[in-house]
């Protein structure tokens, strides 16, 4: 490389939401975008995971889309910027007028930034509607919930940095570090635990978080294997053991709760035996983690889409919570409640508002003086009925909705029950697309519009603990590619008289300046003040150094008080029974993510996992005359996949495991879309299932 290329640019990883720095080099040609370290960068100090090292092979894969495309006769051909806007602008017009604007869904993303998010929920609520949501549906929108209800914010209560510095205990519940967010996993938890503080995890599969520490022969750290869905069970047999024993913090909830009477009482029968023989976990071992974590200085409870992603996803969560609050961890350094974020701005893209029920700082859209603060610097009204969630929105397709603009996310292999998304995605009468791959939704839209990559355009993103940080771009690959803030601003200019006055901006910054305007957590940030190093939300005014953990002095709920809440188990929506007689759960894998858009045109990333795969107990193996590397036919009663089995014990007797990282085999084809009543979330981690050897591997052993 030349010594007169382009300086190196500083911006974050584009995976998951530790919010690593990394240096991405241009080089004397567009294409040739290089990865480097950055040394000193704030959360991750030069660290990178696989992702992270091989981010940029994907910034001028051969797949890019770099041309608009317009369908006909069921073929795309390429169109100029100029036709692919006017066809957006008037259909999206045409829809407005003939069915009314909540016809329209729209889809923001988590890996675009801040930004582009804010600006996609104002054309949304511009147009009319509050159709607007992203993945977090998919992931933490039960998370959010309960903590925006019984504490106030919808993200972690603490700062990864104080947590490794002061937490004696890692309650880990629904989540895998060691696999899906390596750096927090070596940098944070580990260097925590070679310090003195012990792990108890709980989770239905074994994996790289229960391997990586078991580094001394001591038995502090604990794995509790439980089966799938019974998470509130377990959590109610720990905090009964902590009232059993006295193990609470009396004065924090005289102070500093309401509703523990509710908890007790709800508890009051409980049998702590049955529950824990429900769970497939020892009642010695539930009260022996019950004891370390009640019993320690600091314990801090880390919660991910184990907990989330069911049908009681909110009471999950929400019995972290009383956990927490009834023995006082909350409210200081390596404490507190904090759910592990699966994409670099999952979590901005909620602060700003890219969510059917909440405007930018998760003021709700039905509370007539928020609503008001905000139409006072938008200058038109916000419509005050919570939109339709994604799930929603995908189960109405062709009946109320009728169209769809998908800023990049993939709902037709996100989403669970997907072969029956695909068929409903179908019925609607214009969908717009907007990436940078030709995803399997894009492949049913009427116009796609290409977007350039996270390493060429630059605005902020918000890690997994509220630090909201600048990304930097280099210059774009393919001159004919457009940053999606660009798109957007243009679509909103041309389709309202008022547009050229609401979409109008130079630069992200000047978006940047009017998010903050709007959203409260956010109106002390500047570009200026962000610099190298970001800053915690909340923010409130300039000069403000943002907060590396919340509520010292009181939660910010209506009467400023924590609330619990006593929970009791809800079964999945489905069980085992005679025709499906196991229990499939997912999740993700270290070298993949999410949809595969990305990791699976990665050659580094495609390299270890090029396709997916299916964990078997052994005893579970033996009675389906399964072998090691047998192909296998995954079933549940939505469809059915064909992967390779690997016959392990990291799974339980009973159930299933798999990715839904692989388009041909995902497990999104398999997954049910039963919703939390109140987060409408779907119960990705526990579905009624059946395996078989295939008919092709039966044939080939014969021959």
């Amino acid at each position: 490389m030349s010594s007169d290329n382009p300086d190196p640019v500083k911006t974050i990883c584009p995976y998951c939401g530790v919010g690593c720095g990394i240096t991405v080099q241009p080089g004397e040609e567009p294409s040739d975008v290089r990865f480097m370290p950055w040394g000193d960068a704030p959360v991750n100090e030069g660290r990178v995971c696989i992702k992270g090292g091989a981010a940029t092979e994907v910034v001028d894969h051969e797949d890019r889309l770099t041309n608009p495309l317009i369908k006909e006769d069921g073929e795309f051909r390429d169109a100029s910027w100029e036709e692919a806007y006017e066809y957006v602008v008037d259909e999206l017009a045409r829809i407005r007028d003939e069915h009314g604007p909540d016809a329209m869904g729209f889809y923001g993303s988590s890996k675009v930034m801040n930004e582009e998010n804010y600006l996609l929920q104002k054309l949304t609520r511009r147009y009319g509607t509050n159709n607007v949501d992203n993945c977090t549906r998919m992931c933490h929108a039960s998370t959010v919930w309960a903590l925006r209800t019984s504490l106030g914010a919808g993200a972690m209560t603490n700062s990864m940095e104080d947590l490794r510095d002061e937490a004696d205990v890692f309650w880990i519940q629904g989540a895998n570090p060691g696999e899906q967010h390596p750096i927090a996993n070596s940098q944070y938890f580990r260097q925590a635990v070679l310090d003195g503080a012990t792990v108890i995890q709980v989770d239905p599969h074994a994996n790289k978080t229960t391997r990586s520490f078991k580094i001394d022969d001591t038995d502090r750290h604990q794995h509790l294997q439980l089966n799938p869905g019974t998470d509130i069970p377990l959590l109610n047999v720990v905090i009964k053991t902590a009232l059993e024993n006295d193990w609470i913090d009396e004065a924090f909830i005289e102070e500093r709760t309401e509703g523990f009477e509710h908890l007790e009482r709800s508890l009051r029968d409980f049998d702590k035996a049955a529950a824990a023989e429900e769970c497939g976990v020892p009642l010695e071992e539930i009260e022996l983690a019950a004891e370390k974590y009640a019993t320690a200085d600091n314990a801090a409870i880390f919660t991910g889409m184990g907990m989330s992603q069911h049908r009681c996803g909110v009471d999950n969560v929400q019995n972290e919570i009383n956990l927490a609050l009834i023995t006082g961890n909350v409210g200081r350094p390596g404490t507190g409640v904090n759910p592990l974020r699966g994409q670099n701005n999952v979590q901005g893209t909620c602060d700003v508002g890219a969510m059917p029920n909440v405007l930018p700082g998760y003021q709700l859209v039905d509370d007539d003086a928020a609503r008001e603060r905000v139409e006072q610097v938008w200058g038109f009204e916000v419509p005050d009925e919570p939109g339709l969630t994604n799930v929603e929105l995908s189960h109405e397709f062709g009946e109320s909705v009728k169209g769809l603009y998908v800023m990049g996310e993939n709902p037709v292999m996100s989403e669970p029950d997907a072969n029956r998304v695909a068929e409903r995605i179908q019925q609607l009468e214009f969908i717009v697309a907007q990436d940078i791959f030709m995803t399997e939704t894009a492949k049913y839209a009427d116009v796609v519009l290409p977007a350039t990559s996270w390493a060429e355009r630059g605005g902020t993103v918000t890690n997994t603990d509220r630090r909201v940080q600048r990304m930097r771009g280099v210059g774009k690959v393919h001159e004919n590619t457009k940053h999606d803030l660009e798109i957007v601003s243009e679509i909103g200019k041309r389709l309202f008289d008022d547009g050229e006055a609401l979409f109008d901006f130079e630069d992200p910054e000047a978006v940047f300046e009017e998010l903050r305007q709007v959203c409260p957590i956010y109106h002390g940030m500047t570009y200026d003040l962000l610099g190298e190093e970001g800053l915690h939300w909340p923010c409130y005014e300039p000069g403000d150094e943002g907060d590396l953990f919340l509520y010292e002095d009181e939660f910010d709920t209506e009467s400023g008080l924590g609330h619990i809440e006593g929970v009791r188990h809800q079964p999945p929506a489905e069980t085992p029974d005679e025709e499906y007689p196991l229990i499939l759960t997912t999740a993700r894998l270290e070298e993949h993510y999410n949809t595969g858009t990305m990791s699976t045109r990665s050659p580094t990333l495609n390299r270890q996992t090029p396709e997916n795969f299916v964990d078997v107990n052994p005893a579970d193996a033996e009675r389906y005359g399964i072998e090691d590397s047998d192909e296998v036919t995954l079933k549940s009663r939505r469809g059915e996949i064909t992967v390779e089995a690997q016959v392990t014990e990291d799974i339980k007797e009973g159930v299933v495991w798999t990715t839904p990282h692989f388009a041909a085999a995902s497990a999104n084809r398999l997954t049910n879309d039963v919703l939390d009543e109140r987060a409408k979330i779907p119960e990705y981690k526990a579905a009624a299932a059946e395996i078989e050897v295939s008919i092709d591997a039966n044939t080939a052993a014969d021959d």
